[in-house]
């Protein structure tokens, strides 16, 4: 972000009995910018995320239950359908009649199924370092995962799920999980402590507990369903959609693939030297190819994306 930007405006939307935290800054185009986790929130994205703001109006919100969105309701405030209505809440609150959703991991997932069930509300889809959009294709990644750990460090997060402090939302113990969780996703240590250093940094002991839960419930409803497969609806969209893959991240290429090759005309960028963040890991090219994908007019839907594609 330029030095002269204007700094970061905050407020709350109240939906219900919840509380939305909402982060905006940046002028220009506006992009919703989704968390993944599901059960983080948006501050392990910055300061790098930000760099967007020097051309785009980014609005960033912590999902419900979650992160500063959390006010001590239930797990069971959250459903996949409550999801998108809040997301449309925040569309709407901003005065968006349509609007570019960027999501990461986890939010990558809630983009897709926004964009198949509202999808004259959505201009460009930017999807980086995307969650499997199907149960195939957890299974996949899931498999993936085990092979590519260690067996101590399998031992060792299991030990963890069992462990009284990481069930009472313990920090240390929820960090160490998720640095053993991590660690093949980023290719440099560093990096990785920093993402870490912002994962709960606004959750509380029981703030970790709820958000677990509602990672539960929403992976009940969706990865973990037998039936779940959101390809068949990710063809029917005309929106242009840009895929952002780490030639390291440990979602299997084959999996991202499966819905970048669903949506007619979309774009799969990989980044060489960079694992599952690459906002962080390879900022200045995340943000030349969000620019360029901004540049196509929303009107002109897939075929002016593939016209700026051209010569490729």
């Amino acid at each position: 972000m330029a030095a002269d930007e204007p700094p970061a405006r905050e407020r709350y939307l109240t939906r219900g009995r919840a509380r939305l935290y909402v982060r905006e800054v940046g002028h220009g185009q506006p992009i919703i910018v989704l968390h993944g986790g599901p059960d983080f929130d948006h501050e392990y994205l910055l300061p790098e995320m930000d760099r967007l703001a020097g051309s785009f109006r980014l609005v960033y919100y912590d999902q419900r239950g979650r992160g500063r969105s959390f006010s001590g309701q239930p797990a069971d405030d959250v459903d996949l359908p409550g999801e998108i209505d809040d997301l449309d809440a925040i569309r709407r609150s901003c005065g968006f009649e349509a609007v570019a959703l960027l999501g990461h991991s986890w939010g990558a997932l809630l983009a897709m199924e926004y964009a198949t069930r509202r999808p004259q509300h959505v201009s460009h889809l930017v999807l980086m370092n995307t969650a499997p959009a199907s149960h195939a294709g957890v299974l996949a990644f899931r498999e993936h995962l085990q092979r590519r750990r260690a067996p101590e460090q399998s031992e060792r997060m299991s030990d963890l799920r069992s462990d009284p402090r990481y069930q009472a939302g313990d920090v240390a113990a929820d960090l160490e999980y998720y640095r053993i969780h991590f660690e093949s996703a980023v290719r440099r240590p560093r990096q990785l402590d920093r993402v870490l250093g912002r994962l709960r940094s606004a959750f509380t002991s029981e703030g970790i507990v709820t958000a677990r839960a509602i990672e539960d419930r929403l992976y009940a409803q969706t990865w973990d369903a037998e039936d779940y497969d959101l390809i068949a609806r990710l063809g029917r969209l005309q929106i242009p959609t840009l895929f952002i893959y780490g030639d390291g991240d440990f979602v299997p290429i084959d999996v991202a693939h499966e819905a970048a090759d669903a949506i007619r005309g979309s774009r799969f960028v990989v980044l060489s030297d960079c694992g599952h963040f690459a906002y962080l890991e390879q900022p200045d090219r995340v943000r030349a190819a969000v620019t360029e994908l901004m540049r196509v007019e929303p009107h002109d839907s897939v075929s002016g994306w593939l016209r700026a594609s051209d010569g490729e």
